[in-house]
């Protein structure tokens, strides 16, 4: 079988004098090609040492007989994008990255690829590219930063800043949490976003088993690179292409790790924009069914007590699988060339569990204080549940796990904002009361890029009575690191006009978590009946105008007008 790069080389010319300008040999130029494409930069931890796992893999496919490739796609941190009209570039840097790895793979043409990456939105960049090239792949992950000192980590800083600002604690106090809660690189050590992508890519079958969310100081990462690129040399030789390996049970797989680990709501926009490059269908109503009666079992913050840096110690991936297997198809092909059920029994053979527990005994704690059994878990119905109702016809989003048990049911006033700044200005300022809704709309993919409500959530579940009494909703969404009762990814989006921009100040809202509903039920601070809530929004909706764009030029312009609902996963089509 003869390579795609050389079939392309045969007919491009002016591409092998272009290859040994840069030092390639003849004989290089007649291997397999494998593009080992990162997001390294000094962007953030999360990214600033990927170079050491590119030349790892680089030095892997090499040494297996093929020629390796570097290419880069910087990310940004959404972490330092945070409190900003920086974060509105968040969601778009996805399919901006994945855009740009489309091109490097096409515009040259590979045989296979090792894709490095650990953060928010760069691994779902990465997954994406890959279903939509579709050549042999396989990722690699820069694992997790550690816990600083008391174990501190990055999504506490929300909380501390915001008792700061009420004079709970001094500026010297949060000055020190401030330099203390980052000390190495890798991803934040919490099961956000970043952390839950890395496991996800694991889950998806395109890791080697047991490499995801590993600490990024532990040295067995860089072995893990270098085998990496040895493997993605191998998938060239066996043809293995991407869409042999992720498929619908790839993705069910993955939903049901989610599950155990309660990850990020993010992952309701990654997972179905990841599917959608597969040509696989996946939505939130995926999640919400699957999500019933799933196990959850991951004891890490910031629903749990333990950094991330414990899920490796713990056994990572192949330790919640072992313990959710009876809800996985084990059938399904990975990297390895084996199944995952095959992947599993060979961990239990060659010595990875036992390296494990090496670190787990280092820190003194017994595998079941990090990761549960299936007969004992955290919780035994999931933790996403997607919400409906005439707020929401096109659903909502809420990690139900990290909801106090008081908010699972409420029925609250709304206290509607146009945008974040105003939202959390009311609640630090003491404006916002118990019993309250506080509606933050216009923060959706076409009202400004959908950013993150991260300070707001964590104004609000650092106070300790408004924590269980009143209810973040909103077209935007939430971090990873977020806990309290917040409920985003509200469709419609305000910007299309959606009941969430009809809200006036005073209406009343009810929350119903176990029914899965998310109401309008009253207007003006009197309960009505469904006809006549219905009858005031439709006249509110005459009189509804749309919002002068935000960003009328530059690629946020690009993604409003092309960004889907949220509940799709809110990629460009």
């Amino acid at each position: 079988m003869e390579l795609r790069s050389q079939q392309v080389r045969a007919i491009a010319p002016e591409m092998d004098p272009l290859r040994m300008g840069m030092g390639w040999t003849v004989g290089d130029l007649e291997k397999p090609q494998v593009i080992v494409e990162s997001t390294y930069g000094d962007s953030h931890p999360g990214s600033a040492h990927l170079n050491k796992l590119v030349e790892k893999a680089v030095q892997g496919v090499n040494e297996e007989g093929a020629k390796a490739a570097r290419y880069f796609a910087t990310d940004i941190c959404d972490g330092m994008a945070q409190g900003h009209d920086g974060i509105n570039y968040s969601l778009v840097s996805r399919d901006t990255i994945a855009n740009l790895i489309e091109i490097h793979a096409n515009a040259t043409t590979f045989d296979s690829g090792v894709f490095i990456a650990s953060c928010d939105k760069a691994v779902p960049a990465h997954l994406m590219a890959i279903g939509r090239i579709n050549i042999p792949s396989i990722v690699v992950t820069g694992g997790v930063m550690d816990a600083g000192p008391d174990l501190l980590t990055l999504e506490q800083i929300g909380a501390y800043d915001a008792m700061c600002k009420r004079g709970e604690i001094t500026e010297e106090q949060l000055l020190y949490y401030k330099h203390n809660a980052c000390p190495s690189c890798g991803a934040c050590s919490f099961m956000g976003t970043a952390s839950t992508m890395q496991i996800m890519a694991e889950a998806l079958g395109l890791m080697l088993p047991g490499s995801a969310l590993m600490p990024a100081t532990c040295k067995d990462l860089e072995e893990v690179a270098y085998e990496a690129g040895k493997q993605a040399a191998k998938l060239t030789q066996m043809g293995m292409k991407a869409t042999d390996i992720v498929t619908k049970k790839s993705f069910e797989n993955a939903i049901m790790v989610h599950a155990a680990i309660s990850g990020s709501t993010n992952s309701l926009l990654h997972i179905p924009a990841i599917a959608h490059e597969f040509g696989i269908e996946i939505d939130g109503d995926t999640f919400d069914k699957m999500h019933r009666g799933a196990h959850y079992l991951l004891n890490i913050r910031p629903a749990g007590k333990w950094p991330a840096q414990y899920f490796y110690y713990a056994g990572g991936v192949p330790r919640i699988m072992e313990e959710i297997k009876s809800m996985l198809h084990l059938d399904v092909m990975t990297v390895t060339g084996k199944t995952l059920g095959e992947n599993l029994e060979d961990l239990k053979k060659n010595g990875y569990y036992d390296n494990c527990n090496k670190y787990l005994e280092q820190v003194g704690l017994k595998r079941t204080d990090v990761i549960r059994t299936f007969d004992e878990p955290i919780g035994d119905n999931g933790t996403i549940a997607i919400l409906r109702g005439n707020l929401a016809p096109e659903g909502a989003v809420v990690k139900h796990s990290a909801v106090p048990k008081e908010m699972h049911q409420a029925v609250l006033r709304a206290r509607p904002f146009d945008c974040e700044e105003e939202a959390i200005a009311a609640v630090i300022s003491h404006d916002i009361k118990p019993g309250d809704a506080v509606i933050i709309r216009y923060e959706g993919p076409k009202g400004s890029g959908m950013p993150e409500m991260f300070y707001t959530t964590e104004a609000i579940s650092s106070d300790e009575e408004l924590g269980k009494t009143i209810a973040l909703i909103t077209d935007g969404r939430f971090s990873g690191a977020s806990k309290g009762p917040a409920i985003g990814h509200v469709s419609p989006e305000a910007a299309d006009g959606g009941p969430i921009a009809l809200v006036e100040e005073g209406d009343i809202i009810k929350i119903d978590i176990p029914e899965r509903l998310l109401e309008i039920i009253g207007i003006n601070g009197v309960e009505c009946s469904k006809e006549e809530v219905d009858k005031v929004l439709a006249e509110r909706k005459k009189n509804w105008m749309p919002k002068p764009e935000k960003y009328p030029s530059g690629v946020l312009n690009i993604f409003s007008k092309h960004a889907v609902s949220p509940m799709k996963g809110g990629y460009m089509e």
